[in-house]
């Protein structure tokens, strides 16, 4: 399935000079949005994976469905004092910006096998803070998966000690 064709480009949002993927126009599709789903689950077949980590706010959109099909609890990470209870927190950089994330304390199991998905590999921070976040309560990655990759950004090497999966690459 031709994916790219369904991404809207959206100059100079959230600021001047960023190209913004917009992937709502994917997601309205079912047909896309379940290849998707399929595409990722199909890759971690077999991998025994008890929780998929997925980052606000379109991690969100596929976290959930990804972790259905794979049998596993779904995690959400967030911005700061958006989590109820006690929470470790990560700062990142972005590609127009500083950040941080959150993740529940007691979200992770030590030894627990995660698949931390993300819509978008740009610098790879957020993925980066997601994975440190699940390491520090003990959990061991299994992957890390995005729906777009931007390969002329530093985002993959980033991450290089891990195995990426990644739908589309612009």
């Amino acid at each position: 399935m031709e994916l790219k064709k369904l991404i809207r480009s959206v100059p100079d949002f959230p600021k001047k000079g960023i190209l913004f993927c917009d992937i709502t126009t994917l997601i309205k599709d079912s047909k896309a949005f379940n290849y998707v789903i399929d595409s990722i689950c199909e890759h971690y077949k077999g991998k025994k994976i008890d929780k998929v980590v997925s980052t606000e706010a379109r991690g969100y959109l596929f976290g959930g469905a990804l972790a259905y099909k794979l049998n596993a609890g779904v995690i959400p990470v967030r911005k700061p004092g958006k989590l109820p209870a006690e929470a470790i927190k990560e700062e990142y950089t972005l590609e127009y910006g500083t950040d941080a994330l959150e993740l529940h304390k007691d979200a992770i199991e030590k030894d627990e096998k995660v698949l931390v998905f993300d819509d978008l590999l740009a610098t790879g921070g957020t993925a980066l803070a997601s994975c440190k976040l699940v390491e520090r309560l003990g959990g061991k990655i299994v992957g890390i998966s995005f729906l777009i990759e931007l390969t002329e950004l530093p985002g993959k090497n980033k991450l290089k000690d891990y195995d990426i999966f990644s739908l589309i690459k612009y």
